[in-house]
């Protein structure tokens, strides 16, 4: 089945066409690691997560890139002013590597909990300043930079692309909220390559000069090009990436190399909080801590992001993560019926499974439609409350729940590692059955709750009582 995609460069679905047959290579724009992440950042890095899943299920050997920024961001993503990490390692009156660690491993432990696969590199800016050198040089080099002093810009009408992603002309682009004004700038739309301030933490010796710090944009490129050659498949990022971010990495990229850069361009939509924007002014800024202690799961969150179409709209409220949790729990209850129905019998066809099986896929290659991949999970779902199946046809359900579908949308609870086996359950279920037979009801309640906390399920019918694992 093609996989087609929205690309934000051309502004149409395409056929996806992989540079190398059978291979991918993406890069996401990661996180600045001054803050950890909230949960309106991990809208972008699920939706990676879910783009690698789709890849690898259907055959293709992913090799998937994600930066970690500890450098260079300045604060309003401009050009002059403070860097984020140096503003907040000052705030805390740490150094700032201290505090990169510390936001570095939080972030990954909340990619773990969300369950997303590791990327196969997570290089970091300052570990690739040489890189970083190398590409300003070339810039320099091929007319495309000019150095004022110790500072390095790009010059946007040496590019005539440059728009392109965002739909922004250079003539049209004049000093503003994004755009400060800098005498230095022969237009105020060049953007910084390097930087020197010699009050800057974070600094080093170069050509340019003793102070000297990447622009946050040349990072990017510079990694991306590293791990995954100066032409790749897709570059993924959230829709504040557009512009000036991934606008300026292509200028820079293609002047440099003479090549194209990504063939494929993808962003996310923000994601709103109560139907406005995510602000410490409204108290509203969520982490995953802030979740676990209204109740809620990492993948309670992850099932909330990715049943919504990455580009469409999500609004984040308490009462929609209630609602995406009850559905994630029904899905994980289907698994335990599944499993009970099954019996142990080895998948057979049954169409009611076909049919769920070429909607998904057809959902997840339109786009990563995930809207219509998870009601297709819910037409099983109640085609088998309706009808039931038989063995085989629910063991192909299993199946298909779990190694097709959970394992490109990663929903479901893993698989407890712990618990009652089957053979003591059944063991239980004849004490109560005794105990029921005595009226000890007492007892036999104690035996069902004791079953309930380890999940297992007890649904008492004509033909006795049934159980599946929850």
């Amino acid at each position: 089945m093609e996989l087609r995609f929205y690309n934000t460069l051309s502004r149409r679905i395409e056929p996806f066409e992989p540079l190398e047959p059978g291979r991918v290579r993406m890069y996401h724009c990661g996180p600045t690691v001054y803050q950890r992440p909230h949960i309106g950042n991990y809208r972008a890095f699920l939706f990676a997560d879910l783009l690698r899943r789709v890849f690898e299920a259907r055959g293709y050997e992913v090799l998937q890139v994600m930066n970690i920024t500890d450098v260079g961001h300045l604060v309003a993503d401009a050009d002059d002013g403070e860097d984020k990490l140096q503003a907040q390692a000052e705030k805390e009156r740490i150094d700032p590597w201290e505090l990169v660690e510390r936001v570095s491993a939080e972030f990954f432990a909340d990619l773990e909990a969300l369950g997303v696969r590791p990327a196969h590199h997570y290089p970091r800016a300052t570990q690739h300043i040489p890189e970083m050198v190398e590409l300003v040089r070339r810039l320099l080099a091929t007319g495309h930079a000019y150095r004022v002093g110790d500072n390095v810009y790009f010059d946007v009408h040496s590019f005539p692309g440059y728009g392109r992603l965002s739909g922004n002309r250079v003539e049209d682009l004049e000093a503003g909220a994004r755009l400060e004004p800098n005498p230095e700038k022969r237009h105020p739309a060049d953007f910084a390559l390097w930087k020197s301030d010699p009050h800057h933490l974070m600094k080093w010796e170069t050509e340019f000069g003793p102070h000297g710090f990447p622009g946050w944009h040349v990072e990017c490129s510079a990694m991306a090009m590293k791990y995954l050659g100066e032409s790749f498949d897709i570059h993924t990022g959230g829709e504040d990436n557009v512009f000036p971010h991934h606008e300026c990495e292509i200028a820079q990229s293609e002047g440099a190399t003479g090549q194209p850069f990504v063939r494929l361009w993808m962003h996310t939509k923000f994601l709103q909080v109560d139907g406005g924007k995510m602000s410490k002014s409204l108290g509203n800024v969520w982490n995953l801590d802030d979740l676990a202690e209204r109740g809620f799961s990492p993948l309670d969150y992850r099932f909330f992001v990715l049943r919504a179409h990455y580009r469409g709209s999500l609004n984040f409220t308490w009462d929609a993560l209630a609602g995406a949790r009850e559905a994630r729990r029904a899905l994980n209850d289907l698994r335990g019926r599944l499993a009970a129905a099954a019996a142990g019998a080895a998948p057979g066809r049954a169409p009611v499974v076909e049919r769920a099986r070429t909607d998904f896929a057809a959902a997840l290659a339109d786009d990563l439609n995930t809207s219509a991949a998870v009601a297709a999970l819910f037409e099983l779902r109640n085609a088998f409350l309706r009808d039931g199946l038989e063995p085989a046809g629910a063991a192909a359900a299993l199946d298909f729940l779990v190694e097709e579908a959970d394992a490109q949308l990663g929903f479901l609870d893993p698989t407890a590692a712990v618990g009652p086996s089957d053979e003591e359950v059944e063991a239980l279920l004849a004490e109560r059955a005794e105990a029921r037979a005595a009226r000890d009801f007492a007892r036999a309640d104690a035996i069902r709750d004791r079953l309930q906390r380890a999940g297992i399920v007890l649904e008492d019918s004509p033909d006795g009582v049934r159980w599946h694992r929850s």
